[in-house]
């Protein structure tokens, strides 16, 4: 299907009259990047590249597109003509998959005229926008688990196609799996899920309904134990499973409490290596609330995928520059609360042995030696041909090892979820 409509209308119409005053074919970059972290971050995570260029492959204007916009006069004829045989012929640079970013990072550079990049302006906020605030919000959940299993359970809890997108960014940067099996069979994330407990009230009794998910997934199961009596529920799951239990829920009640109880209760039952898995709208800090509980693993669904637990990322599309008479030119928004740092940038991680310092953007400078910090940028696109494919399962479980690499290089104070400055300043060099 055709992504081209997956945009603003005044993309289409700032390219008519542009073609009219004759600025259409101007060379120009176009610059995502956010002026501020949202509230109580210290950094973000690049997520949706990969899906930005799977989308930019597909964005053609067919017969039906072409039609449509006729029939609503969204643009003139010889626009509507232009548009027929559009490509974008530009050159995209950007941060890997997995990169942390902070206020005024060059997240993504578009070099084209200006109707080739103007028209990309939604698509690649709405991709990056919704990844990355998925994806920031996960890596301070996988930060706050400390090693243990994050399981990704949003689905119900967003539209359909964002939540497979939502299981992709968290993967990115740690979660051990996922609900959504479209996610498990698009990108190859492994999938998790056993029962709800419907499947336990349809039942004529608790017992029957552990013995019936028993004999189908076998002992290593997964067993719901909070629908009626979590005390009676845990001592019915051992009897039916036996020792070999493999794991127990719980979706409800003072967790850290209920979890001890739970851990004490199995081990005096013999089942000492039942696992226990907790769900029941975790966030990042209830998370960090239950570090010192016997907890093995923890589901997440509704404060990864939401805007309360996810809040947007905030990422502008911005011209930064002009060429005019074959001289690039930087152009800059002066709007209050809205300034934008015009020119040409290159990005840099300035690092002090391992440990990140600051962010450095150089303006209008050439290449940036490497000795000055870990580059930033890799080229996904050079002349309208894909350089850096995205969207594979091998290039998904190179930004996972990326990210890892990355958030290693913060200091300490840049992982605490309280309050604060970014992790790293920004420089502009």
């Amino acid at each position: 299907m055709s992504t081209a409509l997956l945009t603003d209308r005044y993309e289409l119409t700032m390219i008519d009259a542009a073609r009219r005053s004759g600025t259409a074919s101007r060379r120009s970059v176009f610059e995502v990047f956010s002026r501020r972290l949202p509230v109580g971050r210290r950094y973000g995570v690049v997520a949706g590249t990969g899906r930005l260029l799977a989308a930019l492959a597909d964005f053609r204007f067919g017969q039906a597109e072409l039609t449509w916009l006729a029939d609503e006069r969204v643009v003139s004829d010889d626009t509507l003509a232009w548009l027929a045989d559009y490509r974008f012929t530009g050159t995209i640079r950007g941060y890997r998959e997995g990169e942390l970013f902070f206020p005024g990072s060059p997240v993504l550079t578009v070099e084209a005229s200006f109707a080739d990049a103007v028209l990309l302006e939604t698509l690649a906020l709405s991709i990056l926008n919704a990844d990355s605030a998925v994806a920031s919000a996960a890596a301070r959940m996988v930060q706050s688990a400390e090693g243990r299993p994050l399981i990704e359970m949003g689905s119900r809890r967003t539209g359909e196609q964002s939540a497979v997108a939502a299981a992709r960014a968290a993967w990115i940067t740690g979660f051990a799996s996922t609900s959504n099996l479209e996610a498990g069979r698009r990108y190859g994330i492994p999938t998790a899920g056993t029962a709800a407990h419907a499947f336990t009230l349809l039942h004529d009794s608790e017992s029957a309904a552990f013995r019936a998910q028993l004999d189908t997934l076998g002992v290593g199961t997964t067993l719901l134990v909070d629908t009626y009596d979590i005390e009676t529920g845990v001592r019915t799951a051992v009897e039916a499973a036996g020792l070999g239990l493999g794991a127990v829920r719980i979706d409800s009640g003072d967790l850290p409490v209920v979890a001890r109880a739970v851990r004490a209760q199995l081990d005096a039952l013999g089942a000492t290596s039942t696992r226990i898995v907790v769900t029941s709208d975790l966030d990042e800090f209830a998370i960090a609330g239950l570090r010192s509980a016997p907890v093995d693993a923890y589901g997440v669904g509704t404060s990864l995928v939401t805007g309360s637990g996810a809040p947007t990322s905030g990422m502008v599309y911005k011209l930064v520059a002009v060429e005019a008479d074959g001289a690039w030119r930087s152009v800059e928004k002066h709007s209050e609360g809205k300034v934008s740092v015009g020119g040409r940038k290159q990005a840099v991680r300035r690092l002090a042995g391992s440990t990140a310092v600051s962010e450095d953007i150089h303006v209008e400078d050439p290449p940036v030696d490497a000795s000055l910090g870990r580059s930033l940028t890799v080229d996904y696109v050079i002349d309208g041909d894909l350089q850096a494919p995205g969207t594979d399962t091998g290039a998904l479980a190179e930004a996972r090892a990326h990210h890892a690499r990355v958030i290693a290089e913060l200091p300490p104070v840049g992982l605490a979820l309280s309050p604060g400055d970014p992790a790293i300043p920004t420089r502009y060099l």
